[in-house]
């Protein structure tokens, strides 16, 4: 099961929002590639590398777009983090 961290709605909102004050067709394309990805962890949960700035072999990240969906995987299922914007400074989690 995929959990999705209040932070982490949230910043899926935020991103949807940005987005959609250009265009609300790829405000859409994003957050629904984002949530895809997260869905195929279930089945993969070591395809992300793991977050350099933590150095934690169970939480990993995997760039989107320009987004970095960042989640910890253990034997319970997958909880994403967080979303952050490639260019954004990452400090922890």
């Amino acid at each position: 099961m995929v959990v999705w961290s209040v932070p982490a709605r949230d910043d899926l909102k935020r991103i949807h929002d940005y987005i959609a004050l250009d265009s609300k067709y790829y405000a859409r394309r994003v957050i629904d590639a984002l949530i895809e990805k997260a869905e195929l962890l279930l089945e993969f949960p070591e395809m992300g590398r793991k977050v350099p700035e933590i150095g934690d072999a169970k939480i990993r990240e995997i760039p989107i777009y320009s987004y970095r969906l960042i989640y910890k995987y253990s034997t319970h299922g997958i909880e994403v983090l967080t979303v952050v914007h490639s260019k954004q400074i990452f400090a922890d989690v």
